[in-house]
């Protein structure tokens, strides 16, 4: 015939331990490097979330940044963004708390944590106040 007979390797059961070994490992690694820094980021931010207080200034997801002005229940905070504007928001919205009001004192309005409104918040030194 033109074509020889194919022989099946004779194995025991060190090759399917050795077959196995790199998936265990590649799965190892993914756990050290993906899985488990993951869960601790998100472990993190549910605390900081969970700690929110009135007078708290934070950051949010869309990059805005304001002072809680009440903490409503588990799930929603208001946050005022500017002099007279609050907005509701989901409390898993909020990314970062910048800073905590010193204890015994009362928290900045946003208009003095903005520096000067609105557009003082927005355009920072650039407010046209000459600068």
């Amino acid at each position: 015939m033109l074509i020889s007979p194919a022989y099946a390797q004779s194995g025991g059961g060190g090759d399917m331990m050795t077959g196995l070994l790199p998936i265990v490992l590649i799965f190892v690694v993914f756990y050290f490097l993906l899985i488990r820094p993951q869960q601790k980021k998100a472990k993190a931010h549910r605390e900081l979330v969970a700690a929110l207080r009135r007078g708290d200034r934070v950051v949010t997801a869309g990059g805005i940044m304001g002072i809680v002005a009440r903490v409503s229940n588990e799930h929603e905070v208001l946050v005022e963004i500017a002099e007279g504007v609050r907005v509701r928001m989901v409390r898993s919205q909020i990314t970062d708390v910048l800073s905590k009001p010193a204890p015994g004192q009362a928290a900045a309005p946003a208009s003095q944590a903005g520096g000067g409104g609105l557009l003082g918040g927005l355009f920072g030194r650039f407010g046209g106040r000459g600068n």
